[in-house]
C-alpha cells in the first residue's frame, strides 16, 4: 500500500502543479493558482502519517517505508524549485513570458549555481535521513531496520556526491572558450554576485 501511496503522491503533484498553473495562466487567477500550489506540501503529510500508522500497526519496516521517506525528503529539498522552474517554463513557452534564466556556464558563477543546487540536494537527502531515523526509532530495538538503514546509507551518498561535484566546479572551475562572446562572459560575471 505503501508504494502505491508514494506513486499516487508522485502523481498527484504532477497534477496539483497543472491546475495551479492552468488556473494561474489560463484561467486569470493567480491566487487560487497559488493556493492549489500551496496544497501540495499536503500530500507529504499524508504519505507520512499513512507510513507512520502503517508502522505502527505492525507492518515490518520495508524498502516501501524507506521509499516513503527519501520520496518526502526529496519532495522538501526539491519540490519548490521544481514548481519554480515549470512556472517558468509554461510562462514563458505558451504565455509570452520572459525566457527562464539559463544557468551560467563557467567560472565562479558556475561554481555557485553548482554549490545552490548541491544545497538543494543535500537538504532533501538530510531530511530523508531524519525521518528514517525516526522510523528506526519509532520501530525500537526488536524490529527488523536494516532495509531503512540501506536507505541511509543511499541518501548518505547522495550527500557526498553532491559536495563532490559542487567542490569540483569549485577547484575546477570551467572556463569559456577563447573566443567566447562578451556578453556571455558578463552573463556569467553578473550571475556570481551574491
Amino acid at each position: 500500500m505503501i508504494a502505491l501511496l508514494v506513486v499516487a503522491c508522485e502523481v498527484a503533484f504532477w497534477v496539483l502543479l497543472a491546475t495551479g498553473l492552468a488556473l494561474r495562466y489560463v484561467a486569470r487567477k493567480p491566487k487560487l493558482g497559488a493556493a492549489v500550489l500551496l496544497c501540495e506540501p499536503l500530500l507529504e503529510v499524508v504519505l507520512l502519517v499513512v507510513t507512520a500508522i502503517d508502522l505502527k500497526s505492525g507492518a515490518e519496516p520495508d524498502w516501501k517505508h524507506g521509499l516513503a521517506a527519501v520520496y518526502i525528503g526529496f519532495t522538501v529539498g526539491l519540490g519548490h524549485h521544481t514548481v519554480k522552474k515549470v512556472d517558468a517554463w509554461v510562462a514563458h513557452r505558451w504565455f509570452d513570458g520572459p525566457p527562464p534564466v539559463k544557468p551560467p556556464k563557467y567560472g565562479r558563477a558556475r561554481a555557485v549555481h553548482e554549490w545552490r543546487a548541491a544545497a538543494r540536494w543535500i537538504l532533501a537527502a538530510v531530511v530523508a535521513l531524519g525521518l528514517l531515523q525516526a522510523a528506526i526509532w519509532y520501530v525500537g530495538p526488536g524490529g527488523d531496520i536494516s532495509s531503512l538503514q540501506s536507505w541511509q546509507q543511499k541518501a548518505a551518498a547522495v550527500i557526498v556526491i553532491s559536495l563532490i561535484i559542487a567542490g569540483s566546479y569549485t577547484l575546477f572551475p570551467k572556463q569559456p572558450p577563447e573566443g567566447a562572446d562578451a556578453a556571455e562572459r558578463e552573463h556569467d560575471r553578473l550571475r556570481s554576485r551574491p
